[in-house]
């Protein structure tokens, strides 16, 4: 960053507080302050660091990594991008969506190269405060996202079982070691006390299946056209078009192929 630009932001940053006294002791150049609340003071100081992590190229970190280049940098953004939209998306669909176990892999590669940098900035850097803000950031929705995917495989393990490709290899593991456990569990607790006749174990009838008729918001990021929309008893089905960026109020089902496809984002 120039050294214009660096000056600018100092002036942003020197703020009067409401009942602080007199302005900041480091204004060098006749500008008038500006006035804000404690808080309003904390948030623009916070937005400006952010703003100045931006848009500052770490020299030291940069010459550190000489194969990183311009296309990595947006592949991460475009990974977390991606990982933020699998996270919405498993987080408001009822059923269990496809794994994006690589997307997980890969961003978790990318925590760990941020974490390798924030080691070689000086101690007290103010970037190490707002990077580490970020990893916590991305730790969250990673570990949710996982966590939501692993509360569905319990609660609809039967069902997702008859569609073992939206599960990675560990959560297939996972979800039949759960199942069998569960029948172990039920025949010792209960049908073992049963007559012979009805001790029979269906595993459809063990676990639920996921209300595909409940209700989501969406937000449609690509033309989509020809969307049958199923009607009560005494309707018939509706067909519609869903225009780019338009966001509706409908059931999950008829649109269920299309989340799958990422046409449209559950929101």
């Amino acid at each position: 960053m120039d050294s214009n630009s660096r000056f600018v932001i100092q002036r942003l940053v020197e703020v009067r507080v409401e009942g602080s006294g007199s302005p900041s002791s480091t204004s060098q150049v006749p500008c008038p302050p500006i006035v804000c609340t404690r808080f309003q003071a904390r948030l623009v100081s916070t937005v400006i660091k952010y703003f100045n992590l931006i848009m500052d190229v770490d020299s030291d970190a940069v010459a550190s990594d000489p194969e990183a280049s311009e296309d990595e940098i947006i592949t991460a953004q475009k990974v977390l991008q991606t990982l933020e939209e699998a996270w919405l998306n498993e987080k408001f669909c009822p059923e269990l969506l496809p794994h994006q176990s690589d997307v997980v892999e890969c961003m978790m590669e990318q925590v760990q190269q941020m974490e390798d940098n924030i080691r070689r900035l000086p101690r007290g850097d103010f970037r190490v405060v707002v990077h580490r803000l970020e990893l916590d950031r991305i730790r969250y929705v990673t570990s949710n996202y996982l966590r939501l995917r692993l509360e569905k495989i319990e609660a609809f393990t039967a069902h997702i079982l008859e569609r073992e490709n939206d599960l990675s290899p560990g959560e297939c593991r996972f979800a039949r070691e759960y199942l069998a456990h569960l029948e172990t569990h039920l025949r010792h607790l209960a049908l073992r006390h049963m007559p012979t006749n009805i001790q029979d174990l269906d595993h459809n009838n063990i676990t639920a299946k996921p209300n595909t008729s409940s209700f989501v918001f969406l937000r449609v990021k690509g033309e989509v056209n020809g969307v049958v929309i199923e009607g009560d008893s005494n309707n018939r089905d509706e067909e519609i078009d869903l225009e780019t960026g338009s966001q509706h109020v409908m059931q999950y089902r008829p649109v269920a192929e299309l989340v799958r496809a990422g046409s449209i984002q559950l929101i």
